[in-house]
């Protein structure tokens, strides 16, 4: 991948929960991320969370605990994140057996991805899917 440093990514999504243990809970339960680190605040909160899905991350933290990202965040909408799976049809199965909120099932796009769509407990939408571009270095 183009931009990375010793196989790491070059971009990682973050995202901000009310609930960020619960949403770790969903990400790693229901959509298969892997849970790499979680560093927690005396309170309990998430001060920072990575999670891992192949050979991409993304990083969740707490809502409202202050700071310079949670201030230029706070009156940001949902996000929506792409993450590349390899068998769409199983993931989607792991998800709904979840209790995930679908809001496209499989589908076959024009441009050769097979995808669906889903809403995580905070409003974020989440699509998996085939497609992945190529990078040139």
């Amino acid at each position: 991948m183009a931009g990375t440093s010793g196989g790491r990514p070059s971009i990682y999504p973050t995202l901000l929960y009310a609930d960020a243990k619960a949403a770790i809970r969903q990400l790693t339960e229901a959509f298969g991320f892997t849970e790499l680190s979680v560093y927690e605040g005396e309170d309990g909160s998430v001060l920072h969370a990575e999670l891992v899905q192949g050979n991409g991350a993304v990083m969740v933290g707490t809502k409202g605990r202050g700071g310079p990202f949670d201030a230029a965040m706070k009156d940001a909408g949902t996000t929506g994140v792409y993450v590349m799976v390899d068998d769409v049809d199983g993931h989607h199965r792991h998800a709904v057996d979840h209790g995930v909120e679908v809001l496209m099932p499989p589908t076959d796009q024009d441009y050769g991805s097979r995808d669906y769509m889903a809403r995580d407990l905070e409003g974020n939408v989440w699509s998996f899917g085939t497609y992945a571009p190529e990078i040139a270095g």
